[in-house]
């Protein structure tokens, strides 16, 4: 079993920045791919970014060039850096880890909340 424990989330203005980190435990030999996902109240959780840990990426297109993803494979810990967040990033984060690219753990999740 995989826990994930997150960190990083808050208020921010629009145009501002936060970086989430997410630090995996337990059967960290399952995790292949870690990412994020995010829910925003009354949606379903969507992808924002994952990666390998050979490094491949995928981003939600509406965060490319805006967000990073990254990841330390010493220390099981992916990160999540936004820049120039927008009110529509607002939502719930949760980290995500699995085998493959469908995830099989999840984080407790993070709020993140943007104001205009």
């Amino acid at each position: 079993q995989v826990q994930l424990v997150e960190s990083g989330g808050g208020l921010v203005q629009a145009g501002g920045s936060l970086r989430l980190s997410c630090a995996a435990s337990g059967s960290i030999f399952s995790i292949n791919v870690m990412g994020w996902y995010r829910q925003a109240p009354g949606k379903q959780r969507d992808l924002v970014a994952a990666i390998t840990s050979g490094g491949t990426t995928k981003y939600t297109d509406s965060v490319k060039g805006r967000f990073t993803i990254a990841r330390d494979n010493a220390k099981n810990t992916v990160y999540l850096q936004m820049n120039s967040l927008k009110p529509e990033d607002t939502a719930v984060y949760y980290c995500s880890a699995g085998l493959s690219w469908l995830p099989g753990s999840w984080g407790q999740g993070t709020q993140v909340t943007v104001s205009s």
